[in-house]
C-alpha cells in the first residue's frame, strides 16, 4: 500500500513537473511582443538564445528566468508530497522543457531548466555550477563548452556533498542536455561553434 502510494505521487510530481516543463516562455514572449514564432529565426529553438537573436535583450532574460523557475517551482510546489516526489517533478519539468507535447515534442536545449531544478534540489551545488560555468565562459568565450562542461560536473558535485539521489536524476539530465547539444559538440569540435559576443 505505502510503495503504490509513493509510487503515484512520483508519477503525480513527474507529471506536475512536465506541464510546467512544457510551458514554452519564449515563444509565447516573442509573440506576445509581435516578434511571430521564434522558431522560424536563427536556430530555431524556443530558449533564450534564439530570443536574443530577435534583438530583445529584456524577452531573452524574460525566457531565461521563465525557463529556469518552471523548474524551480516544479520541485518546490511537488516538495510537499516528500522528496521522491520533487526529483520527479524536476525531472518532469526538464523533460517536458525539451520535448513539449503542444510543440511535437521540439522544444528546448534545457540549460536553463537544468538550472532551476538546481537551484531547488541544492543551492551548493548550483553555485559550483555557476563557478565553472562563469570560469569557463570567461576563459574561452563559448557558451556551449561552459554549459558543457558545467552539467558534466554536477553530478559529480552532488555525489560529492552526499546526495546520491540527486546525483543520479542529474547524470540523467546531463545526458539528456548533452545530446541535446549535438550540434554545438560537432561545431566545437570542427572550430565552427560561435564565441560569446561574436557578431554574425
Amino acid at each position: 500500500m505505502l510503495q503504490d502510494l509513493a509510487t503515484a505521487s512520483a508519477l503525480g510530481g513527474l507529471a506536475l513537473g512536465y506541464a510546467l516543463g512544457s510551458i514554452p516562455f519564449g515563444l509565447i514572449l516573442t509573440r506576445f511582443a509581435g516578434l511571430g514564432d521564434v522558431r522560424a529565426i536563427g536556430s530555431g529553438n524556443i530558449g533564450a538564445t534564439n530570443v536574443l537573436r530577435t534583438g530583445r535583450k529584456g524577452l531573452a532574460a524574460a525566457t531565461l528566468l521563465g525557463d529556469a523557475l518552471k523548474g524551480t517551482a516544479a520541485v518546490l510546489i511537488a516538495r510537499n508530497l516528500g522528496e521522491g516526489p520533487a526529483l520527479a517533478a524536476g525531472l518532469g519539468a526538464f523533460l517536458g522543457h525539451l520535448f513539449p507535447v503542444w510543440l511535437g515534442f521540439k522544444g528546448g536545449k534545457g540549460v536553463a531548466t537544468f538550472i532551476g531544478v538546481l537551484l531547488a534540489v541544492s543551492p551548493p551545488a548550483l553555485g559550483i555550477f555557476a563557478i565553472i560555468w562563469l570560469g569557463l565562459a570567461f576563459a574561452l568565450k563559448y557558451s556551449s563548452l561552459a554549459a558543457l562542461a558545467a552539467s558534466a560536473a554536477t553530478p559529480v558535485v552532488l555525489w560529492a556533498l552526499g546526495a546520491p539521489a540527486q546525483a543520479l536524476l542529474f547524470l540523467l539530465m546531463g545526458m539528456l542536455l548533452w545530446w541535446k547539444h549535438a550540434p554545438n559538440i560537432r561545431r566545437l569540435a570542427s572550430g565552427t561553434e560561435g564565441r560569446i559576443g561574436q557578431k554574425g
